[in-house]
């Protein structure tokens, strides 16, 4: 098991070296005690402070080809420009927007206020199911702000 501190992976031997270069003399087995005991919380409370994405949801989908193969890489932009999620799928239907709604709704749990996308007859017919109360907007363009994100994934 290993602690994450700062996005920086350190395990407990490495936790106890730090602390002991700082005076603080004790046993990684210590470490491992408070992690169990206040781990789950301060992660709880980190993840409660941590700010919530727009409301207003940017739209689109990009083609790809794996392997000398079609598939569609499905972007959600929030109005600031963070990438909200990806989805990487072989169709362009009904069915794989609806999927990605589902996949955007489980990931973020909460509705948007508006969804924001291109003149996709998918995103329309899977919105009226998935979300059919959120404003949907398709017009020209309305979805430069998830056009403009086709950057490099990191």
């Amino acid at each position: 098991m290993r602690l994450v501190v700062f996005s920086l992976r350190l395990s407990f031997r490495d936790v106890e070296e730090m602390l002991a270069m700082r005076g603080v003399t004790l046993s990684y087995e210590t470490v491992r005690e408070w992690c169990f005991k206040f781990g789950q919380t301060y992660a709880n409370d980190l993840r409660r402070r941590s700010s919530r994405p727009g409301d207003r949801w940017h739209l689109d989908e990009v083609f790809l080809k794996i392997n000398g193969r079609v598939h569609y890489l499905w972007r959600a932009v929030d109005q600031d420009g963070d990438i909200l999620d990806i989805l990487v799928q072989s169709h362009r239907d009904e069915k794989a927007a609806k999927k990605f709604f589902r996949k955007l709704l489980k990931t973020l749990r909460y509705v948007p206020r508006a969804l924001i996308s291109d003149k996709l007859r998918s995103y329309g017919a899977a919105k009226a199911e998935v979300l059919p109360s959120v404003e949907h907007l398709a017009e020209k363009y309305q979805n430069n702000r998830a056009e403009n994100s086709h950057q490099p994934m990191s």
